[in-house]
């Protein structure tokens, strides 16, 4: 059995450069792959083209790397929550990506699949579609998106094994999995890491050919950006 478990953050971040284009699950707060994200700060690459559901909020997440203006491209879905983010988009400090949500899952998908692009309706007769090729179907317009090309992944999963087999919790299915081998090298992080074959085979969410790094990570904040509770 191939064991793709490595010993920490550190080692599972070797040959992160400046100037790579990476990947980064997690839906909102949910899922995102917190040690990696403090790590890559702490390694201080500059010049980074990531691709991403949100951008995290000031002091969390992307936020982060946000903070340190280690971020030269943001491609996203949804950037609501993050002020630094407003900040730098409007002085033209940072170059975004506004990709509609299901497109951006689509081309994340698409390099995991190894398909080069595809049509999608999405986003048609809007700035979506400035500059892109768009061709009729069965009386339907659609618009030709090109599969992301990213150096690495990092995604967070609940469980995995050594063998680099995953699953994962809750919201944190939304773009984790469809990351998984859509990049040159996947680092998976995990909660909990166990022997290879300790997971039954049908709870799997994504089998490890498509993870090539795993590591447990420690200390979880998991935050919640907009805390609703019940009054009592």
């Amino acid at each position: 059995m191939i064991r793709k478990n490595v010993q920490g953050v550190t080692e599972a971040l070797e040959g992160v450069t400046d100037g790579m284009t990476l990947m980064l699950g997690g839906f909102g707060l949910c899922g995102i792959p917190e040690n990696a994200i403090t790590a890559l700060v702490d390694k201080n690459v500059k010049g980074l083209t990531c691709i991403s559901n949100n951008a995290g909020v000031d002091d969390f997440g992307l936020g982060l790397l946000l903070q340190r203006h280690q971020i030269q491209k943001m491609i996203s879905s949804y950037v609501g929550e993050n002020d630094e983010f407003e900040r730098q988009m409007l002085s033209g400090a940072l170059e975004v990506e506004l990709v509609p949500q299901g497109t951006l899952a689509e081309r994340c998908r698409a390099a995991q699949a190894g398909f080069p692009a595809f049509y999608t309706p999405a986003g048609y007769g809007t700035e979506v579609a400035e500059g892109k090729e768009a061709r009729a179907f069965n009386g339907k317009m659609y618009v030709l998106e090109h599969a992301f090309e990213a150096d690495f992944a990092f995604v967070k999963a609940w469980k995995g094994d050594e063998a680099g087999n995953l699953i994962f919790k809750g919201t944190a299915r939304n773009f984790n999995p469809c990351m998984c081998g859509a990049a040159k090298i996947t680092v998976a992080e995990v909660e909990e890491l166990l022997p290879a074959g300790s997971l039954d085979p049908n709870e799997i969410h994504i089998p490890g050919i498509f993870v090539q790094r795993i590591f447990q990570g420690t200390a979880y904040e998991k935050r919640i950006e907009q805390r609703t509770v019940r009054k009592k």
